[in-house]
C-alpha cells in the first residue's frame, strides 16, 4: 500500500508542477469581488492557485504516509523519478512537445532504478 501512496504522491506532485506552470502572479492585481468567480475575470488565476494548495497539501500527505513503511532514501528516489517521468509524459500528451531517443534511453534507465529500488529495497520495520 506504501507503493500505491508514492505512486499517488508523484502524481500530485506532476499535478502541484503544473499548477505553479499556469499560475501567474501578475493576474493577481485583476482579480476584484465582482470577477473573481468569472472565467475572464479571476478564475484564471484562482484555479491553478487551488490546485497549487490541493494538491501539494494531497502530495505532503501521502509521500508521508508513504515513508512510514518504505526507507526515506528509497522513497524520494522513486518518489522524484516517478514525478519526473509523469511530467516528460503530460508534457507528451498534453502539450505535444517532443522526445529524442537519447531522453527515451535515459527515462527507461529511470524506470529500471525505480524497479530496482522497487524490489531490493529493505523494507522497514
Amino acid at each position: 500500500m506504501a507503493w500505491l501512496y508514492l505512486v499517488l504522491a508523484a502524481t500530485c506532485e506532476t499535478a502541484w508542477t503544473f499548477c505553479l506552470k499556469f499560475m501567474n502572479l501578475n493576474d493577481l492585481k485583476t482579480i476584484s469581488f465582482v470577477n473573481f468567480y468569472k472565467w475572464p475575470g479571476g478564475l484564471p488565476f484562482l484555479l491553478p492557485l487551488i490546485g497549487y494548495i490541493l494538491f501539494g497539501i494531497a502530495n505532503i500527505y501521502l509521500f508521508s504516509t508513504a515513508i512510514k513503511s518504505i526507507p526515506t532514501a528509497t522513497a524520494f528516489a522513486v518518489w522524484t523519478a516517478s514525478t519526473l517521468i509523469f511530467i516528460k509524459v503530460a508534457e507528451l500528451i498534453f502539450f505535444q512537445q517532443r522526445i529524442s531517443w537519447a531522453e527515451v534511453f535515459f527515462m527507461l534507465l529511470i524506470m529500471i532504478g525505480i524497479m530496482g529500488l522497487k524490489i531490493y529495497a529493505v523494507q522497514a520495520k
